[in-house]
């Protein structure tokens, strides 16, 4: 099978649908953890999936996981900029894709949250990264063995402390 070579060789347009939105505390970007392991572990929120859309049997199991991927679409994205500046560490651009910079060419979101319970089609997670009306693209199990590479480099990133203060939102 051969890659395709430019938009025009792909067989398409895609075309996705929420499953559900996001109920959380934050309204704006500004103000929004940039991470959801950086969320203050006191907000809750909910993922709030749509009934006709997602049958009960599709929830079944989630009890007994303690975290979930949520891939979600940042709709309130603006451009985005082959180069940004990330609001922590030294004030260089790099790359777009060796950031994880909101604004991108497809405003795709992954968030990883720990799920506290199910009540019928609301998710109550912890450490939302996401604002209010985020919508919800799908969701998966995190699976530690093979979610979790510990050991693995992150280039730039390493060299920024982690808990280094945040000065500012990723600049285009």
């Amino acid at each position: 099978m051969t890659a395709p070579r430019s938009v025009d060789d792909v067989q398409g347009p895609f075309a996705l649908s929420p499953i559900g939105y996001v109920r959380s505390p934050y309204q704006r970007r500004f103000g929004t953890p940039q991470q959801a392991t950086a969320a203050d572990s006191a907000e809750d929120a909910v993922l709030a999936l749509i009934p006709t859309l997602i049958p009960d049997a599709a929830l079944a199991d989630l009890e007994g996981m303690e975290h979930l991927w949520v891939l979600s679409w940042l709709h309130r994205g603006g451009t985005w900029a082959a180069q940004v500046m990330p609001p922590r560490g030294p004030r260089v651009r790099r790359g777009l894709f060796a950031t994880r910079s909101p604004d991108r060419p497809n405003p795709i979101g992954l968030s990883a949250v720990r799920l506290i319970r199910v009540e019928g089609c609301n998710l109550h997670v912890n450490g939302i990264d996401l604002i209010d009306g985020t919508p919800i693209l799908d969701i998966k199990p995190y699976v530690p063995y093979a979610d979790a590479f510990p050991q693995a480099k992150a280039g730039w990133i390493d060299a920024v402390p982690h808990d280094a203060p945040q000065f500012r939102r990723y600049e285009p």
